[in-house]
């Protein structure tokens, strides 16, 4: 028996009695440079579901870049949960999560970075419910903190080597990501392993293309990569049919990111042996427990596993972290460095970034507290957000 269906026998009945969805715009501390935008702030699409025994859960949806990365975006989550997510969830009980995301799949077609900020909220407030964490929840953890890699995108060599000294300094991070793409094959290498010789054994390279290769460049890039002594390359090119033809073929590891959309193209890529690692989204998967089926897939086809990131802001930050700890195998780490890349803290108390890696929080919940004062700057609209609430609940889903 899922542990969500225990509590909801165990804990008192509650319902959806308000949806509230508002964003916050948040500078960064430099531009973040990827193959196919540059970030110079982000901004979160926050979800709160109000329910009838005072409990409220917090969700987040944030993407890459606007609509650089994909269909989605925070306006667009937005309106997507006032107008269509909204009906089917006031009323429902509020601690039968399953029933509710099945009803919300039935009912909308794809929004899985939306259905993932709504099970977030919908985890977060059973969490307080129950005094559990959202780990707890879900089957519970194998590990309280999680290894943490930074990302080197200012697009400068020698400023990425100031970065990277100063995260180590700081014993903050001992593992780079860098991406890549944007330039020509030769001079990413020629970065790539500027870096790392600057590095040396200090600190593991990895680097990420968003897809920015053809097969062509792909083989040409990795060649070069495995010299310089990068260990893994992050989603070369688009086609999964490339990603198969590429793997094994040279020494470094290759990780399917943009490939994988849930459950379904998971199972279809590693049925063709299609990627080393899968690097996990919980937004790209569609959401928390979905994100877990995609780890358990990568685990019974022998693929090793990494938690990334869409750069998520607090709450989706923490939310990943919950479900990242509680995967059997995390061979590669996690890249959850969202918030960090922030210049504004919107949390009562920071999360906990030490010795190169994230603590898990242990409180209900996810185990956060929004800077209400911070959050009521940083808005859009700088007043209410949209809410939507019923007197009289309509049936309850399930």
């Amino acid at each position: 028996m899922e542990l969500t269906q225990h509590f909801q026998s165990s804990a008192a009945p509650a319902v959806i009695e308000r949806v509230e969805t508002f964003l916050v715009d948040l500078p960064t501390i430099r531009p973040h440079q990827l193959s196919m935008a540059t970030m110079n702030g982000q901004t979160l699409m926050l979800v709160r579901l109000y329910c009838s025994d005072g409990t409220v859960g917090t969700g987040e949806g944030t993407t890459i870049g606007g609509l650089a990365y994909g269909a989605e975006s925070p306006e667009g989550m937005k309106l997507a949960i006032d107008t269509y997510f909204a009906p089917h969830l006031i009323g429902a009980d509020a601690g039968n999560i399953p029933a509710i995301m099945a009803r919300l799949n039935k009912a909308i077609q794809d929004n899985r970075f939306a259905k993932c900020a709504v099970e977030t909220a919908l985890f977060d407030a059973l969490g307080k419910r129950t005094g559990l964490p959202v780990s707890q929840l879900l089957g519970g953890r194998v590990r309280d903190s999680l290894p943490v890699a930074w990302t080197l995108a200012s697009g400068d060599t020698a400023k990425d080597i100031d970065e990277a000294e100063r995260m180590l300094a700081q014993r903050r991070h001992n593992i780079f990501k860098l991406k890549i793409g944007r330039r020509a094959v030769e001079d990413d290498v020629a970065h790539v392993a500027a870096i790392k010789r600057a590095l040396g054994d200090r600190g593991a390279v990895r680097v990420d293309v968003n897809m920015a290769w053809s097969e062509l460049d792909a083989q040409r890039g990795l060649a070069g990569l495995v010299d310089a002594g990068c260990e893994l390359v992050e989603q070369p090119v688009a086609s999964v049919d490339a990603l198969v033809r590429l793997k094994g073929r040279y020494p470094i590891a290759i990780m399917a990111d943009e490939s994988l959309t849930g459950p379904t193209s998971a199972f279809a890529l590693a049925r063709q042996a299609g990627a080393d690692v899968f690097a996990i989204k919980i937004e790209q998967s569609g959401g928390l427990r979905a994100a877990q089926q995609v780890a358990a897939i990568a685990d019974a086809a022998g693929i090793e596993l990494y938690g990334g990131t869409m750069l998520e802001g607090a709450v989706g930050t923490i939310a990943s972290a919950h479900v990242f700890a509680t995967f059997r195998n995390l061979q590669w780490g996690t890249e959850l460095f969202g918030p960090l890349l922030l210049t504004e803290e919107i949390l009562a108390q920071p999360l906990q970034y030490r010795d190169f890696e994230l603590a898990v929080p242990t409180g209900p919940g996810l185990g956060i507290a929004l800077d209400e004062d911070r959050i009521q700057f940083f808005r859009r609209d700088r007043t209410q957000g949209t809410a939507i609430s019923v007197k009289q609940p309509v049936e309850a889903a399930g």
